[in-house]
């Protein structure tokens, strides 16, 4: 039996990787309140920098550094929040499904997704854990709810996906349930949503220009309200994903200048 090893000031060692017990919020930067990203039980990170010291107040700054194993995404935990809160790892690895097995799984996506609706909600920047979700963290929740990991923005996303067609025109019949819908400007993507059937799409939008949570919309004629004529004006690509995102990472180790504890 091998003894649970819990995050501590004495156990804190850049690079080394561990799963979490609670669910958490990952923050923009060091000092930043702005939400990231969320991360909930059960998902593992590697400590990235060590705890500092701001010697001028004698305190010591309660933010680390963490990459997230299933989406390399970086962020920044409060390490009070962390403290006891998550069990070390020896090794991690990302998963594997084929296409196919894909596939199979996306009648449960869209049923997760459109039990997500059912629940009151708001859109919130950062969100991935829910009620409250952004548009990409109501995505990639989607996914993972059946261990499919995909990247954590919108635009990452994009790239992620195999694209099925970069202009509504060149849709036709080749939208499937389970595909990505991207909007955005020419220069990126900001929005996605995640296709139903037949051209409607569920997403989470803002209150700008939005629903301010999740709603379904249509991305044809005649089904265009307000809101679904500005995101098909927006609209960018669409895009299948094919493949469980895996990291080229997960055994590299992190060196940090700051000291260790």
């Amino acid at each position: 039996m091998t003894l649970e090893v819990l995050l501590t000031k004495a156990s804190f060692v850049s690079g080394s990787l561990w799963k979490l017990r609670i669910n958490i919020d990952g923050f923009k930067s060091e000092n930043s309140d702005e939400l990231a990203t969320q991360a909930s039980i059960g998902r593992s990170f590697q400590l990235i920098s060590c705890l500092k010291s701001n010697f001028k107040n004698k305190e010591i700054i309660d933010r680390v550094k963490v990459r997230l194993l299933e989406d390399d995404y970086i962020c920044w935990f409060k390490f009070s929040e962390l403290t006891h809160n998550a069990s070390k790892i020896e090794s991690w690895e990302s998963k594997f499904f084929t296409e196919e097995k894909i596939i199979s799984k996306i009648p449960r996506i869209l049923s997760w997704t459109k039990a997500a609706k059912k629940i009151s909600d708001a859109y919130l920047w950062g969100g991935t854990i829910g009620p409250n979700f952004d548009c990409s963290g109501l995505v990639q929740s989607a996914f993972a709810s059946s261990g499919i990991w995909i990247p954590r923005d919108a635009y990452q996303q994009e790239k992620f996906c195999k694209n099925v067609a970069s202009n509504i025109e060149a849709l036709g019949e080749e939208l499937k349930p389970g595909d990505l819908l991207f909007f955005g400007s020419s220069e990126k993507c900001t929005h996605v949503g995640l296709h139903i059937e037949n051209g409607f799409y569920i997403h989470s939008s803002g209150v700008t220009d939005g629903h301010n949570g999740i709603e379904i919309d249509g991305l044809f004629p005649p089904n265009l309200g307000e809101i679904a004529s500005f995101y098909r004006s927006k609209f960018r690509s669409a895009g299948r994903v094919i493949s469980c995102y895996r990291s080229e990472q997960h055994s590299r180790r992190f060196i940090d200048p700051y000291e260790e504890f």
